[in-house]
């Protein structure tokens, strides 16, 4: 069998320790109870430090995705860093119209290209034909016709705003292609600047942003 533990009340265990402090300073019984009252205050200080250290606090509910219009489109906010994406998952509606906040917080320049592998593997292959030309690889840089998926390039300290359609699912009851979005700045693949697209359905809570 496995012993139990033994609880003790927060005021009785403040008891007992300011009577042994008392006791080891030779306190007399009128400035006890003043003890008795500081220690059971510090004893709550602590136990609220460690409840909140804890996760003691509910994080709020992220709120329900509506889906973008050409009208009305969707505001997403896509943050880019070294080396990495926020949030860590890109939650897009099928055929939603979304505007792209991207914002570089990194000190390099990146680019985030939104579409299917083999968008992912063109740019790969296009932008390593330029790297190393001074200050990164620009917009002009090209792909064959048919794998241009969606490419932002932003500076350090750069924001973008581009208005998107996402794709829609191929035919009806067909799931819609993989995306993913990634930075293909020479290196910046490989050291983890990929993340993947998420598709969700209106009403469906957002991703964690990390």
């Amino acid at each position: 069998m496995h012993p139990r533990p033994c609880i003790i009340p927060a005021a009785l265990l403040a008891d007992r320790l300011a009577d042994r402090l008392a006791d080891g300073l030779a306190v007399p019984p009128a400035a006890r109870r003043t003890g008795r009252a500081i220690v059971a205050c510090a004893l709550g200080l602590v136990v609220a430090a460690l409840v909140a250290a804890c996760g003691g606090s509910v994080p709020s509910p992220k709120p329900p995705i509506v889906a973008g219009t050409a009208a009305s489109p969707r505001e997403v906010n896509l943050i880019m860093k070294d080396y990495s994406f926020l949030p860590a998952v890109l939650d897009l509606v099928p055929g939603e119209t979304v505007l792209l906040h991207v914002i570089n917080g990194g000190l390099e320049v990146h680019d985030a290209i939104i579409g299917a592998a083999a968008v992912q593997d063109a740019w790969a292959a296009a932008e390593a034909a330029v790297a190393g030309a001074p200050p990164g690889p620009t917009p002009a840089v090209s792909v064959p016709p048919g794998l241009e998926g969606l490419r932002i390039v932003a500076r350090s300290g750069e924001r973008v705003d581009v208005t998107w359609m996402v794709p829609d699912a191929p035919g009806p009851g067909a799931s819609p292609i993989p995306l993913v979005v990634g930075c293909h700045i020479p290196g910046h693949w490989e050291k983890g600047m990929q993340i993947p697209v998420r598709f969700v359905q209106p009403g469906d809570a957002t991703a964690p942003s990390s």
